[in-house]
């Protein structure tokens, strides 16, 4: 008995072995879904490329996972070694994969269809009878059958046979290759890209420049230096509202676009209708109210004059900000708002807005001296105030145009009114036409998988030892579908005249 001596995987075979299971279908399936899971990170923890204020405030809340939340690079998922990783080899299992099968495929398509078999019952629909035509007359019947219904067929000395459905692997594999596309898209995104996100109020300008983002992530390959060179003038934002429910109907942002050497503009940007210049869109992504204050310290200086942002809470835009005066004297100031558009009081719920639009504008003000914590070196978010080492001193409802004068001398506030805001979303996603590109032939690849069915026919037309013409066809198919029977119902139909076979 012969030994069996087992494969050398060392050297050149190892590295063979490892392309093969690297360039497997079962591998890239398993990658993609790595790839998936890998994101989630992502979605659950702030990532410091687009909310750093977040990670700081996480790190401080949880020092101890940070820790180990910061080794792993779990703030910055995206970015981190595993994940390019995980990417790159996904990359190369597809193009390993893909390619040399769409190579097989095409020499397919110019191969001629597989002979007839010698037994034709052990397929499927198999039917035979006896035909007084002659055997020629019967298969050149087949063939006007297989041209007019465009089969691929090759004629044998007495049989034809025939296939159709090669687009179905030719979905197969261009679906695949659309995957190929969607992470050329990515890669090309994610080294050359830009999104970014600012909110301007009504009657400011923005300046596409980094140091006028709210936040801002760009490719690892791209200079913000070169940053498309244009500004916005923000003239006026008209918002429409259905009086009865108070869901919004139509956002309208009236600018003055200029660019790098050009004249202003006049410009109009909609919801899903963004200004363009080249290869940057802005989109109109939310937008909310800025109450107007005044505000005047314990020496009677003016601090503070102008409109301040606030985030809105709900639909009808009950929005809650922080005011902050660290020079103010003698002592520093504090309030935490809450503006109400259309106003209404309840005793259990207290102040909300009952519709978006600012219709009995109110603003909601809690007053707070003490040390504001901006001298701490920590960044803090612009919208929330800490209250840790400060004191509260009073509660006040203002109307339009009315002032508090706060308790113990330290000031006083006036609201003067309000103005809109919205967030502009300035986008370079040069990979967007690849990515459109990608969906499309992945839509086409899995329209023609799912539709088309690939099927094999076969007739044969002999004479047997008494000289009559036997008749033979049958099929194959490696889905069994409906329309199938029905379809070799006809193709018989169409080789024998009615009362010609018995």
């Amino acid at each position: 008995m012969s030994e069996i001596t087992p494969a050398d995987l060392s050297g050149v075979g190892g590295l063979r072995w490892f392309w093969r299971q690297l360039t497997s279908m079962k591998t890239a399936l398993i990658l993609l879904m790595l790839l998936a899971v890998a994101s989630i990170p992502g979605s659950l923890l702030p990532q410091r490329n687009q909310n750093p204020i977040a990670v700081n405030e996480y790190v401080l809340t949880h020092a101890d996972a940070a820790k180990w939340l910061e080794r792993l690079s779990l703030f910055n998922v995206y970015g981190s070694p595993w994940f390019s990783a995980i990417y790159i080899l996904l990359f190369i299992s597809l193009i390993g994969c893909v390619i040399p099968r769409m190579l097989i495929h095409i020499r397919a398509l110019s191969a001629r269809p597989p002979k007839t078999p010698q037994n034709l019952d052990r397929l499927t629909f198999p039917r035979s009878a006896q035909s007084p035509a002659q055997p020629d007359e019967v298969l050149d019947r087949a063939q006007e059958w297989f041209k007019k219904h465009h089969f691929r067929w090759e004629r044998e000395s007495d049989s034809v046979a025939a296939e159709k459905g090669y687009l179905r692997e030719s979905g197969n594999v261009l679906f695949h290759l659309s995957l190929i596309l969607f992470l050329v898209a990515m890669g090309v995104a994610a080294g050359y890209g830009a999104k970014g996100e600012a909110i301007v109020v009504e009657g400011d300008t923005f300046t596409n420049s980094a140091t006028s983002y709210d936040n801002l992530t760009n490719g690892s390959k791209f200079d913000l230096r070169k940053l498309a060179p244009f500004t916005l003038k923000i003239d006026r934002f008209v918002p429409t509202y259905d009086l009865a429910t108070g869901a919004p109907i139509d956002y309208k942002l009236y600018v003055t676009a200029r660019d790098s050497g050009g004249e202003p503009r006049s410009e109009l940007i909609q919801v899903n209708h963004p200004l363009s210049f080249g290869s940057t869109n802005i989109y109109l992504q939310a937008n909310g109210y800025s109450p107007v204050v005044t505000v005047k310290d314990g020496a009677g200086n003016v601090v503070m004059d102008g409109p301040v942002v606030f985030l809105p809470q709900d639909a009808n835009l009950t929005s809650t900000g922080a005011i902050k005066l660290p020079d103010a004297a003698p002592t520093q100031l504090g309030f935490v708002g809450t503006f109400l558009p259309t106003a209404t009081m309840d005793k259990i719920r207290g102040g909300f807005s009952t519709f978006p639009d600012a219709v009995e504008p109110r603003l909601l003000l809690s007053a707070w001296t003490g040390d504001l914590g901006l001298d701490k070196g920590i960044p803090q978010s612009v919208y929330r105030l800490d209250t840790t080492k400060m004191t509260r001193i009073g509660l006040k409802q203002l109307s339009v145009g009315e002032s508090w004068t706060l308790p113990e001398g330290v000031g006083s506030i006036t609201f003067q009114g309000w103005v809109r805001w919205v967030n502009l979303q300035v986008v370079r996603d040069p990979g967007k036409e690849v990515a459109l590109a990608g969906s499309v032939l992945a839509i086409l690849g899995l329209l023609a998988t799912l539709f088309v069915k690939r099927r094999r026919l076969w007739v044969r037309a002999r004479r047997d030892e008494d000289g009559a013409t036997v008749l033979s066809i049958a099929g194959l198919t490696r889905q069994e579908y409906e329309g199938f029977e029905e379809e070799m119902n006809d193709f018989w139909n169409a080789l024998t005249a009615e009362g010609e076979v018995r």
